[in-house]
């Protein structure tokens, strides 16, 4: 049986070559404004973000983008070319997929029994809330789809 800690390092090893994304964290200065800044990179597994040394459950995913005047219908499209703007302004690429508010899991604590995020022990055996509404899945099953789909 395999604990959350030896599927995840797995999972680290079968991506190795594969692209990651950028993690952002933000920033406010009186000088430079809000800005969403570089904290990193980690592969993209549904609802986790795995990097070299930990777990984290996803938040806001954008691209990076300049901010331009344009008129919109929507004050939710407004707030998101802002929030485009902020990461392009805190030094990400221009597309570059950002992900921002993810949280980062206890692994450890999950394989002492207790849940952290969108993972959970059950019965012994790691297992993910792969949705809000969904049911708790078996967690290597999860990742094998999830690496299959990112081509590594």
């Amino acid at each position: 049986m395999s604990t959350t800690a030896d599927l995840l390092d797995g999972a680290r090893r079968r991506l190795a070559a594969a692209p990651r994304e950028g993690l952002g964290i933000e920033r406010t200065s009186r000088w430079r404004g809000t800005r969403i800044v570089r904290a990193g990179t980690a592969w993209h597994l549904g609802v986790l973000l795995l990097a070299d040394e930990s777990v984290m459950a996803t938040g806001e995913i954008l691209r990076a983008a300049a901010s331009v005047r344009r008129g919109y219908t929507a004050e939710s499209a407004r707030a998101r070319a802002e929030r485009r703007g902020q990461a392009r302004r805190g030094g990400f690429a221009e597309g570059e997929v950002v992900h921002v508010g993810w949280q980062v899991l206890d692994v450890v604590a999950v394989d002492a029994g207790a849940a952290s995020g969108p993972l959970a022990l059950l019965d012994g055996v790691p297992h993910i809330r792969w949705s809000a509404s969904g049911s708790l899945v078996p967690l290597a099953g999860y990742l094998d789809e999830r690496i299959t789909l990112a081509g590594a």
